[in-house]
């Protein structure tokens, strides 16, 4: 019990460090006045890395939820 509990924090960790990644790249294109204050009401569609970077975030947050609550369920 103690190994698994082990593997997944150190997956909760690895999948925390994923996220904040991804959410910064994305991020990455907006000024500093458009990601406080808006500015960036213009619709655009994803492409590419972008499209890629965007699902890398959606999926490890779902991960990450599930990660969450599987420790919480162990504790």
């Amino acid at each position: 019990m103690v190994v698994m509990y082990t593997v997944l924090i150190t997956f909760q960790i690895i999948l925390a460090v994923v996220l904040i990644v991804s959410i910064l790249l994305q991020a990455q294109g907006t000024g500093l006045g458009a990601a406080w204050s808006g500015g960036g009401e213009t619709y655009h569609t994803r492409r590419g890395l972008e499209k890629v970077v965007f699902y890398l975030t959606i999926g490890s947050l779902v991960l990450f939820c599930i990660n969450s609550i599987a420790l919480l369920w162990m504790a």
